[in-house]
């Protein structure tokens, strides 16, 4: 199985809420880990406001950043799909940024490994696997 991870799953991972166990078997037993060249800068940012907003030092965001882009076995380049991305996008309406994710899994044929709803909703729509 290919997973495909990201940002909102892997915070679940990383800070090992009590949806970790589900998301870490499903990354664990993957036969690839795949993710958008944007993951690493949206994980970065992420924990950046962590660190801003005084939750975490930043030498433990910087750990965690590490941990979170060793989840990933290979990251997709964004400019071979922009347009499949898009299209998407107008389509429905929804965040480029989400569906870079979405459209791995699809192409890919892979399981989209997620914690946002209005993600999954859209997969729900577009027939791609997740896990939730």
């Amino acid at each position: 199985m290919i997973a495909v991870l990201d940002v909102c799953g892997a915070m679940e991972i990383l800070f090992q809420t009590p949806k970790m166990e589900k998301f870490n078997n499903i990354i664990v037993n993957a036969s690839m880990r795949l993710s958008s060249d944007l993951y690493v800068p949206e994980l970065t940012n992420v924990l950046w406001r962590y660190w801003k907003a005084g939750k975490l030092s930043a030498d433990e965001c910087s750990q965690y950043i590490d941990r979170g882009i060793k989840l990933i076995d290979r990251f997709i380049d964004s400019k071979s799909l922009w347009e499949e991305v898009f299209g998407q996008s107008v389509a429905s309406k929804h965040s480029v940024y989400d569906l870079f994710y979405a459209i791995i899994a699809r192409r890919y044929n892979g399981v989209l490994v997620t914690n946002d709803d209005e993600l999954s909703k859209i997969c729900d729509k577009l027939n791609i696997q997740y896990y939730f």
